[in-house]
């Protein structure tokens, strides 16, 4: 185990106390904030003393996670929301407001997922994967800027994932949200150009070990786990903190995240077509399982941790080969373009 430097440990404590002064006294608002990243996110400011508002549509799971952020030294309200409702985003806007008479950070990070072949998921569960996960984030922003406008300041995160770069074939509305989020950031950020206190920052995270695949709406009829290599949903909290501290456009957080993305910037066919023959193939092996919807349409009464357990698990075969695949396919062009 490597050893501490002799001044290593003051350097955290002074890095600690820094962080501290600066967030305590900022007011934080984070979307889907009672299980996975959402919870981390709000474990870690709670840590600093920071103001927190939490939204999530489950109240139990959002009165555990308010009651833990207040142990820890936050001070914390919590707000049942569902960011699909554009009245209801309006309404946590507010009540942000007047419980910290201000709004410093908005952290736009509620979302679902729906797995199956696109003809045989039920048209309501994509469009509800589409209302949640882009027109979501979209309610968040129109609600925080005009408080943002008058600050002439504010910070607005949005958790985009790996998945706004990289296409997953048996989860197109995912996907689709994904791009699209992307799209929709990179125009608020023009628009916000004259506004240089006003900052707009995406966070692509590769995969997480979260309760979110547990989760998904599944019409796949196959047991789902998610692909490794696996990230702590913490380095994401962490990561984030760090950028409401220093602010930049985007932020790749993991290896795995930088790697899928290169991958399928030099080769985009060849990515996807992997990609998808690697999905078929854990399917064809995978345990059946009913359809569900998940928690695309209402919340569960399942999975409000951060963890979702799958780092301690098998990694399926199929998965590491296709990898394996990618990353000698990525590694290989990159080469080969430098010595072009």
């Amino acid at each position: 185990m490597p050893r501490l430097h002799p001044d290593g440990a003051l350097i955290v404590i002074i890095y600690k106390k820094s962080c501290m002064k600066e967030l305590k006294d900022k007011l934080v608002v984070i979307t889907g904030a009672s299980s996975g990243v959402g919870k981390a996110m709000a474990h870690e400011f709670a840590s600093y003393g920071t103001k927190l508002v939490l939204a999530a549509r489950k109240k139990e799971a959002l009165d555990e996670v308010v009651a833990e952020c207040n142990a820890l030294g936050a001070v914390t309200e919590g707000i049942v929301t569902d960011t699909r409702v554009s009245q209801e985003v309006q309404l946590l806007a507010k009540a942000a407001f007047e419980f910290g008479g201000t709004i410093d950070v908005w952290i736009n990070n509620a979302g679902v997922l729906a797995a199956g072949p696109l003809d045989e998921v039920p048209s309501i569960i994509n469009e509800n994967v589409i209302r949640t996960n882009l027109l979501g984030y979209i309610n968040g922003a129109q609600e925080v800027l005009p408080y943002f406008k008058i600050q002439r300041s504010g910070i607005l995160i949005n958790n985009i994932s790996v998945g706004g770069w990289l296409p997953v074939p048996y989860a197109t509305a995912y996907s689709a949200s994904k791009f699209g989020l992307r799209g929709f950031s990179e125009a608020l950020k023009g628009e916000l150009s004259r506004y240089p206190d006003i900052h707009v920052v995406d966070i692509y995270p590769g995969f997480l070990d979260t309760p979110g695949i547990q989760h998904a709406a599944n019409y796949t009829g196959k047991v789902l786990k998610p692909a490794p290599p696996l990230s702590d949903p913490r380095k994401v909290a962490r990561a984030v903190v760090k950028l409401v501290r220093n602010p930049k456009s985007k932020k790749t957080i993991g290896l795995m995240s930088g790697f899928l993305q290169l991958s399928y910037a030099l080769f985009p066919l060849l990515t996807r077509n992997i990609t998808g023959m690697v999905i078929r193939k854990y399917l064809e092996q995978a345990n059946e399982i009913d359809h569900t919807s998940g928690n695309v349409l209402k919340p569960v009464n399942f999975g409000t941790g951060i963890d979702g357990g799958w780092r301690i698990k098998k990694i399926p075969r199929e998965a590491k080969i296709g990898l394996v695949i990618l990353g000698g396919i990525t590694v290989g062009g990159y080469l080969l373009g430098r010595k072009i």
